[in-house]
């Protein structure tokens, strides 16, 4: 549970900016810091190497010229030895060259014979020094050679210690982190002042979209930042979109409800006019039972017609994809079609250019196709046609449905796709048009990836042209 709740703080804008100031504030005091000690450290090493190597050079030179090997009691040697030795607090062994400790400061090793690396490497000729950081000391050997032959015929081996240099360091590094903590006191207070700062604008947007969600408001606008100034037009594109979807889905309830209600309206009216006579004649009856019957089919096409639309809205998802002939299917659309076509006194006509097979949904592709012929043959002129052809290239087919009908004018024809629109209301009725066959026959056709377009010349005909993928791609 606090594991859960550490990691939702941490994603808080805010904890982050504050987060990330003070790692921009902190961390480069704190290197610095670090860096200035190792510095102040090796330049502090250095010069007290330098200083005590040119002291102990100086002495080689005295040890050598006075033959201090052959005789250790020279008073003059000695008290520069102890000297030396007190002046940097180390210890100072000379060596002959049998590695026999001649002198030692500490008076702890004299007679006593010494092998090592260092003192090996000075008999060579070498000047070694190296610093023991960890038991807090330098250590140096010098060659005591001859002038003449410049052969090493000892060694003196010097021990400094470093621990003046570890207490400047120390007392540096106590003044450093003191420094840098009021320097991080004042980062976080100048991190927390400007994280609130930056957030400040998300804030706004946030309540403006509570407020645009109670009412208030119609469109949120920040302008801050760049990125405020996208997410609020982002915003603004979306909730104008939900507003149209809104308003058109209010306008389809209203639209389903009245359609629904006129065919009920008249059968109730029929219905109340039989019951309303005494010895209705059997011819009156009839008459008034067909228009009835006629009513219900009329509920029963709009009814269809909406669960058709609903499926279509569901997604693509839906589709049952198989390779479908194209020539067969039209053939057998046209087929179903005639007689609708025969009692209109309009011709059915299909050409095909050449086989054609493509990856669709035969149910949803028969749908659509369906409903542009019999749009063809329903707003006809008396012995009219229809020509429907099929056509293909590499990529796509092609399906167009032509009719000399009565045509769409020209300022219908951008709303013939839309649910329940009617160029002809009264017409449209008379004829059993519910105004969904369109809205249903182009999301069919979008479902496919495919594209409708539609030119009409009003009193002359109407074209549809239909252009379908051969191969299904899924998104």
């Amino acid at each position: 549970m606090a594991k859960k709740n550490i990691l939702n703080l941490l994603k808080n804008l805010k904890i982050r900016l504050i987060l990330l100031f003070l790692a921009i504030g902190i961390v480069p005091t704190a290197a610095l810091r670090i860096g200035m000690l190792r510095a102040y450290e090796k330049k502090a090493v250095s010069n007290r190497s330098i200083d005590v190597l040119s002291q102990a050079k100086i002495l080689t030179n005295q040890i050598v010229f006075n033959h201090y090997l052959e005789d250790s009691d020279s008073e003059i040697i000695n008290s520069q030895l102890k000297q030396i030795s007190n002046i940097y607090d180390g210890r100072i062994m000379v060596i002959d060259g049998d590695f026999r400790i001649v002198k030692d400061t500490y008076g702890l090793d004299e007679n006593k014979t010494i092998v090592s690396e260092e003192v090996m490497q000075s008999f060579r000729g070498e000047e070694i020094c190296k610093h023991d950081a960890q038991n807090g000391y330098i250590e140096m050997t010098i060659p005591l050679t001859e002038k003449e032959s410049k052969d090493a015929i000892g060694v003196l081996l010097v021990s400094v210690s470093t621990d003046s240099i570890v207490l400047n360091q120390e007392y540096l590094e106590n003044s450093a982190r003191i420094i840098e903590l009021a320097s991080a006191m004042v980062v976080l207070l100048v991190a927390v002042s400007l994280a609130r700062l930056l957030v400040r604008p998300f804030r706004r947007m946030a309540n403006e979209i509570v407020e645009i969600q109670s009412g208030y408001k119609d469109e949120l606008q920040i302008d801050t930042y760049k990125e405020t100034q996208v997410i609020s037009q982002r915003f603004n594109q979306l909730f104008g979109r939900m507003k149209v979807i809104d308003a058109s889905r209010e306008e389809f309830v209203s639209n389903v409800s009245h359609e629904l209600k006129t065919p009920l309206t008249s059968m109730k009216v029929l219905a109340d006019s039989i019951n309303g006579q005494e010895d209705v004649p059997v011819e009156l009856y009839k008459e008034f039972m067909s228009d009835i019957g006629n009513e219900i089919d009329r509920e029963t096409k709009i009814i269809n017609d909406l669960l058709s639309m609903v499926k279509m809205d569901r997604a693509a998802a839906d589709l049952n994809i198989s390779n479908v002939n194209i020539n067969e299917l039209l053939e057998l659309i046209l087929k179903r079609l005639r007689p609708i076509a025969q009692r209109q006194h309009v011709e059915l006509v299909l050409e095909s250019f050449r086989p054609v097979s493509a990856e669709v949904d035969e149910v949803k592709l028969t749908l659509a196709i369906t409903n542009l012929v019999e749009n063809g043959i329903k707003y006809n002129q008396p012995e009219g046609w229809v020509h429907v052809s099929l056509n293909a290239d590499h990529q796509y087919f092609y399906v167009k449905v032509e009719d000399s009908g009565i045509g769409i004018p020209e300022d219908a024809l951008e709303h013939i796709y839309e649910r329940f629109y009617r160029v002809d209301k009264s017409h449209s009725r008379e004829i059993g048009g519910t105004g969904l066959g369109l809205a249903i026959a182009r999301n069919a056709i979008l479902m496919h990836r495919g594209a409708i377009k539609v030119f009409s010349t009003e009193g002359e005909g109407t074209i549809f042209n239909v252009r379908i993928p051969l191969n299904y791609i899924a998104s």
